[in-house]
């Protein structure tokens, strides 16, 4: 079975840090681009940030760039999101992605075919 496992989520006052991980089972990602994404209560899903398979490239929407980075392990078959100077508009669920027939970081341009459950990220202002 097919699974990815974010965890690392929480809650943080405003400026602080978390790194979320996401841990895939069941079969190796490592060809496959995977990132992150979040929902706000009342707003729909969005990118955040993505890496392509050998880690090379990556992709990291406009209001999170300088902040957070995105990396993997493949060895590990983890990807993580260190998001640093944290906001209290970025408290969403984060969800872990994979997309096993795209290559590139823009995982908002492909479909990605794998999920997690998600992670609850909380920021006080």
């Amino acid at each position: 079975q097919v699974q990815l496992v974010e965890s690392g989520g929480g809650l943080v006052q405003a400026g602080g840090s978390l790194r979320l991980s996401c841990a895939a089972s069941g079969r190796t990602f490592s060809r496959a681009a995977m990132g992150w994404f979040r929902q706000a209560p009342g707003k729909e899903r969005e990118f955040v940030a993505g890496v392509t398979g050998s880690g090379g490239l990556t992709y990291h929407k406009d209001s999170v760039k300088g902040r957070f980075t995105i990396s993997r392990d493949n060895a590990k078959n983890t990807v993580y999101l260190q998001m640093n100077s944290l906001k209290s508009e970025d408290t969403a669920v984060y969800y872990c992605a994979a997309d096993t027939y795209g290559t590139g970081a823009r995982m908002d341009l492909g479909r990605p075919d794998y999920w997690g459950q998600g992670t609850q990220v909380t920021v006080s202002s």
